[in-house]
């Protein structure tokens, strides 16, 4: 009787073993999968038992309840998050399992290039991988209400970076962290402003700012671009920057600026209107918010391009004529004469 019962709990214990062996050797086998790539939805407050349902559902291979019961014994069942993953080949279950607990969704990104206007934000995200397009078919003035800025324009006030997100995000809920990293980024700049600006806002050094980051063509300049303009709003003459003049345009510009467009007015159009105009032209990214703020300690009130990027800057208007004959006529100064 004795070797008998023993012979039971041997053949138990084999059992026990030979299928302990087999699941620690099945978690580690990949998963067939009916594609490369297969999404997961696990939407919140999903059941360990409703997770290995919908990776059944999503076609993989595998009997959910074979999936629950591994969830179950990992003992990490309940520490399942939600979120949008992305399934590859290869993946095992213990793989799985991890990527489920860790929360490591699939996500996309996105970058929002300095100097880039509303509409073509707007137009990036429109054509963003797996952005959920939730303010298509709203206007600026709707979308900035919904952002809970209703009545304000919305130039200039997010901030240009590269966002990942997850797939299924919305874009309004991208617009809203770019929105909030602005006002932040803003807030800092105009917290360290230098005395005596000739701005009275931190709305006025965005305006600024965005002028900067359109005329700039190399780093080293910035600063010394936004010292012209911050000189000239103390001097009182106008700002006569064609970039805000091709704002104004908007899509009636068509890659040429004319005299006529610099005669033809509209709100942004600084050779005919004092001052700064209404709003930004584009977004500013942190070296031009910094620039407005913290200009370079300089006379100059005139600058021209000179064909490589950089700009001659000038303090005189006589000073600055020899600098667009040299530099946009190619004529080059007489030599002085020697005595």
């Amino acid at each position: 009787m004795r070797r008998f019962l023993l012979t039971l709990f041997l053949l138990a214990a084999f059992v026990v073993l030979g299928a302990g062996a087999a699941g620690l050797w099945w978690v580690q086998q990949p998963l067939k999968l009916p594609a490369p790539t297969v999404d997961l939805s696990v939407e919140p407050g999903t059941t360990p038992r409703g997770v290995a349902q919908a990776v059944a559902d999503a076609g993989v291979a595998v009997p959910w309840q074979l999936l629950y019961g591994w969830f179950r014994f990992s003992g990490q069942d309940r520490q399942i998050r939600a979120g949008s993953y992305e399934l590859e080949r290869g993946v095992t279950p213990r793989l799985l399992l991890n990527m489920l607990v860790r929360g490591e969704e699939a996500t996309r990104s996105i970058v929002l290039v300095e100097g880039w206007t509303f509409r073509q934000v707007r137009a990036a995200l429109a054509k963003a991988e797996q952005l959920k397009p939730e303010t298509l078919g709203q206007s600026d003035q709707e979308l900035m209400a919904r952002l809970g800025k209703p009545g304000l324009h919305p130039e200039g006030r997010f901030f240009p970076d590269t966002y990942t997100y997850s797939k299924g995000s919305t874009d309004l809920a991208l617009l809203q962290r770019a929105m909030r990293a602005m006002d932040k980024k803003l807030d800092a700049a105009w917290a360290a402003r230098a005395a005596d600006l000739p701005l009275k806002s931190a709305d006025e050094a965005l305006i600024l700012a965005s002028i900067v980051e359109k005329e700039t063509g190399v780093a080293k300049d910035r600063a010394e671009i936004a010292a012209v303009f911050v000189n000239r709003l103390r001097a009182g003459m106008p700002l006569q920057t064609d970039p805000t003049v091709i704002y104004g345009m908007g899509t009636r510009f068509d890659g040429n600026l004319r005299k006529k467009d610099l005669q033809t007015d509209t709100p942004w159009n600084t050779y005919l209107r004092p001052g700064l105009p209404p709003t930004p032209i584009a977004m500013p990214g942190k070296a031009a918010l910094l620039a407005a703020v913290q200009p370079a300690q300089s006379k100059s009130l005139y600058f021209v391009s000179r064909g490589d990027g950089s700009s001659h800057f000038s303090s005189s208007l006589d000073e600055h004529n020899r600098a667009v004959n040299r530099y946009q006529r190619g004529i080059e100064p007489a030599p002085r004469s020697e005595r």
